[in-house]
């Protein structure tokens, strides 16, 4: 069984990542921002949200506990 220890710090920094990728795509797609404004902020949130997983998953993936 893998296991993945995750500390409260980690987990935040996991939620607003994926808080700031949400928040993108929502206003990617709302219509009562102008679309110029929306389309910048839209990509920005989700280009932030992405980037930052990357070292997140690898933190992640390189603290794991392999048990058999």
């Amino acid at each position: 069984m893998k296991t993945h220890p995750v500390t409260l710090p980690e987990m935040a920094i996991v939620a607003m990542t994926r808080g700031m990728a949400g928040a993108g795509a929502g206003l990617l797609i709302a219509e009562r921002i102008p679309p110029e404004v929306r389309r910048a902020v839209g990509w920005t949130l989700l280009a932030v949200g992405a980037v930052t997983t990357i070292p997140i998953v690898l933190s992640f993936l390189g603290k794991r506990d392999v048990s058999t």
